[in-house]
């Protein structure tokens, strides 16, 4: 027999884009292993291995096979992360830290092509230094409360499972197919979805539901695990009432699947760990309340009108655009939306991507950006076509919510729902029906927040640019005091 000489294939050009991310969360979407991917594509495990973690490039043949298996055009398989890591750290070198660093958004597209793995391990130190210094500014430097040491883990487990999501494109088979068993079992095609839930917790977990009174106001689910009594306030909207319960079944009926995904995170506290589990149960739920197939069955039905949906399915308005961003099941996808929900002091609760837009990991967002404006007109749905500075364009919607107060005097708390996509998308929504996308002046110019945008002819912006020197003069003032008035 002769001898083969097996040749190492060569390493990636530093040029080449790097698609190992996308090729590891489009296996993981669908809960396949490396070796059952790479048996189809025809390659061995190992070096399905390499690819995933940008060591070997993707050769025009295997593009073609991961976009016939998944689904997907070629250009969607080739887009990556670096634009977020990019937009991430030139947030982080906005910091007045780094001030006297010459640095341009230049420089920071080079780190992260040429190497992804330093830029992220720069935004991790500079995420952890944040925290403590947070830490610092709220204790004096004296470590929290009782005399325990603050942690970058500790204090925001929020960063780690929004990566996390963002990472898995928010979309989790384990959890759809535990909702669909669950669906099936429990009857909830019925009118009465909470009657449904309640009888079938109680048959299957010996749960019992009861109502808490109105005047426990700072709880709006109990669940006492050695009683097996499942507390429901009775202030909840049934909306809320159904979603709460989806979410306890979803702790006790999904709990193998959460368990096993929460493992597979890459948290380092155990804050980090439980709130990952709260925000599995939660997408259980919506999985529950709209299932998959049903779902994104309507939603291309009805292009996407939020509101149909939610008297379809009988969910509020943040449950439907919430569950819009997770319709990513191959060859039933749905239309790649961002996700953001700001309060009325523009702080980011909630940012999820699969559009490509850059939402802000740190802080508020761009003050033009619709989700703010929306606050001008409460409860109606707000358009806007957005542009970031580097051209890349989406169609926006928003719209405000609210949660009322438990009585008489209370505040009610406003939230701002921001949901887009692609300006490519747009005419699959039913919110762009008689608008003229092509027109510039119907395009509105944002960026991802003021210390990183370029927009040096922005009257809204609300401190210096980063990459641009600060010019003064007291004898004449620009569309902004941060904007020189000389042209």
């Amino acid at each position: 027999m002769a001898n083969l000489d097996v040749v190492a294939p060569e390493a990636p050009k530093s040029d080449a884009p790097k698609l190992g991310g996308r090729v590891r969360r489009l296996r993981r979407q669908e809960g396949m292993s490396q070796a059952a991917l790479a048996a189809e594509l025809g390659i061995s495990a190992s070096y399905l291995n390499l690819i995933e973690h940008n060591r070997r490039n993707l050769t025009v043949p295997l593009l073609i096979k991961l976009a016939e298996r998944f689904d997907l055009e070629l250009s969607e398989i080739a887009e990556s992360d670096e634009g977020r890591l990019s937009a991430d750290l030139m947030e982080a070198f906005g910091d007045e830290l780094f001030g006297d660093i010459d640095l341009t958004n230049t420089d920071v597209r080079d780190l992260v092509t040429s190497n992804a793995t330093v830029a992220r391990a720069i935004l991790a130190l500079y995420d952890r230094y944040r925290n403590l210094r947070d830490d610092a500014d709220v204790t004096g430097g004296a470590g929290v409360p009782g005399g325990e040491e603050a942690t970058a883990s500790d204090r925001l487990p929020s960063e780690q499972v929004s990566d996390f999501l963002q990472a898995r494109a928010n979309h989790f088979p384990e959890l759809e197919e535990a909702a669909e068993r669950v669906n099936h079992d429990s009857s909830l095609s019925g009118e009465d979805t909470f009657r449904a839930m309640t009888t079938f917790l109680s048959n299957t977990f010996g749960v019992r539901v009861s109502e808490l009174p109105a005047d426990e106001n700072r709880v709006v689910r109990r669940f006492d695990p050695e009683a097996r009594v499942l507390e429901l306030s009775s202030m909840l909207p049934t909306d809320s009432r159904n979603f709460q319960t989806a979410h306890q079944i979803g702790l006790l009926a999904a709990e193998r699947e959460i368990g096993m995904l929460v493992d597979e995170g890459d948290f380092t506290g155990d804050d980090s760990r439980r709130l990952a589990r709260i925000a599995l149960a939660n997408y259980f739920a919506g999985a529950l309340m709209m299932p998959y197939e049903s779902f994104h069955r309507a939603a291309k039905k009805h292009r996407y009108d939020i509101e149909l949906l939610q008297h379809r399915f009988h969910v509020s308005f943040e449950q439907v655009c919430h569950r819009l961003t997770t319709l990513q099941r191959p060859r039933k996808r749905g239309v790649p939306f961002h996700l953001l929900r700001s309060d009325i002091a523009g702080n980011i609760s909630k940012r999820f991507s699969l559009s490509g837009i850059h939402i802000p990991r740190h802080g508020g967002a761009c003050p033009r950006w619709n989700v703010h404006s929306a606050y001008l007109q409460p409860g109606t749905i707000n358009v806007q076509i957005s542009q970031m500075p580097d051209g890349a364009t989406f169609f926006c919607i928003a719209r405000t919510v609210f949660k009322a107060g438990a009585g008489y005097g209370q505040p009610r708390s406003y939230l701002s729902i921001g949901l887009g996509c692609e300006i490519s998308h747009a005419s699959e929504l039913v919110y762009a029906d008689g608008m003229d996308l092509e027109r510039p002046e119907r395009i509105v110019p944002i960026g991802v927040s003021c210390r990183t945008c370029p927009r040096m002819d922005c009257a809204q912006r609300a401190f210096p640019p980063v990459a641009h020197a600060l010019e003064t003069d007291e004898n004449a003032r620009g569309v902004s005091a941060y904007i020189s008035a000389k042209g």
